[in-house]
């Protein structure tokens, strides 16, 4: 099948996670770079779209230029990624969704709910894809889990703990990744709550397929002069009854990316860490626990379709992102040409980047009275 065409808003020298998502675009053969404004610097822009090879004529000195340029080219981009700085979600994905391009976009949706109330709002309008890159729920035995909890493998759902923690914020801010998230102007109002704590939210509501209805949330900013927050603490009621604790916090010094789940049912539980990622413990009421591997004995369908080496091997991060890559290119060939969606498909859409704004948004109101209950609206 044809490669889609691909283009790119930012992710220029220096980016950590533009290179991230261009290597995940390549991993399933699904996609091709052909374009990008990728600096706000015109220089820095035309210097990184040479070093990866696109064309001088397809490298643009911004996004608005890039957006009308490749919709009036017959072979115009298909889809574009945005991998900017929250500030600077909302603007390219209004300017490409309107000009008729897909757009795949990092997490979170935007820096404030109005800016997320305008994409959601052109999403409608133009009913153009938007995908969100929550690449945690694409890890394969986060797909099984998923598959096992909606299968009932775990009976009814009473306890969600979620945790993620990181120490490289500890102290104050002097590097370019550590800048902008640190800076309420760019990073948005909410801090670590909207860096990693939406992915350990979205990781939950994923896996236990729950709608989160009420939360508590106590956020504070340790590191002396922050403006943001760098520490989350978040009590959770779900629908339907079960309770849930969420700890975000990029201050937790010994810890580099240990985003880790347990879900326990009134059958069985289950419990995964993602620096193991191909490793998740199983326990049946009353049973001894299962090690259940990636791709291994006693994996299921869901599992399966998202694994790409034998068992024993090595399979995370980067494979997370390219199944998302591959999902999103599943999903605009079908708006586009109405191919059939293959079973499986649960790449995060705006529904996602919702209500991953509004667990911001009642964290920081919470928070700010005294940790008081407050309505996921």
């Amino acid at each position: 099948m044809e490669r889609l065409r691909l283009g790119m808003v930012g992710g220029g020298q220096g980016a950590f996670i533009g290179g991230v998502h261009r290597i995940a675009a390549r991993i399933d053969g699904q996609w091709e770079l052909v374009a990008g404004a990728l600096s706000s610097d015109a220089e820095r822009a035309a210097a990184s779209a040479a070093e990866l090879g696109i064309a001088a004529d397809r490298s643009y000195a911004d996004f608005a230029e890039m957006a009308k340029a490749e919709a009036a080219r017959d072979e115009g981009i298909d889809a574009v990624a945005i991998v900017t700085p929250n500030h600077m979600h909302a603007a390219p994905a209004v300017a490409f969704l309107r000009a008729g391009i897909h757009v795949i976009c990092d997490k979170p949706l935007a820096a404030t709910p109005e800016q997320a109330a305008e994409i959601a709002r052109v999403v409608r309008e133009t009913g153009r894809q938007f995908i969100l890159t929550h690449n945690y729920t694409a890890y394969p035995l986060i797909r099984q889990a998923q598959a096992m909890v909606a299968a009932g493998d775990l009976g009814e759902i009473r306890v969600v703990q979620v945790e993620y923690a990181q120490d490289w914020l500890t102290e104050p801010a002097s590097n370019k990744q550590g800048d902008w998230r640190t800076d309420p102007a760019r990073s948005g109002a909410g801090g670590c709550v909207g860096d990693i704590g939406t992915h350990a939210f979205n990781l939950a509501s994923f896996v236990t397929g729950l709608k989160a209805t009420s939360l508590a949330a106590d956020l504070d900013a340790f590191v002396p002069d922050r403006q943001v927050d760098d520490n989350v603490h978040v009590m959770l009621r779900f629908d339907g009854g079960a309770k849930g604790m969420l700890w975000a916090s990029q201050v937790a010094v010994g810890n580099e990316n240990a985003l880790r789940l347990r879900v326990h049912g009134t059958k069985g539980g289950l419990e995964w860490a993602q620096e193991n990622p191909n490793r998740m413990t199983f326990t049946r009421f009353g049973r001894p626990k299962q090690i259940l591997t990636r791709g291994g004995a006693g994996a299921n369908e869901a599992g399966l379709r998202t694994t790409r080496i034998p068992p024993g091997h090595p399979e995370g991060y980067l494979e997370g992102f390219a199944t998302l890559y591959s999902e999103a290119a599943h999903l605009i060939r079908h708006a586009d040409s109405g191919t059939p969606l293959p079973e499986g498909v649960h790449a995060p859409t705006i529904k996602d980047g919702l209500d991953g704004m509004r667990f911001i948004s009642a964290c920081i109101a919470s928070s700010k009275a005294d940790a008081a209950w407050t309505a996921l609206d």
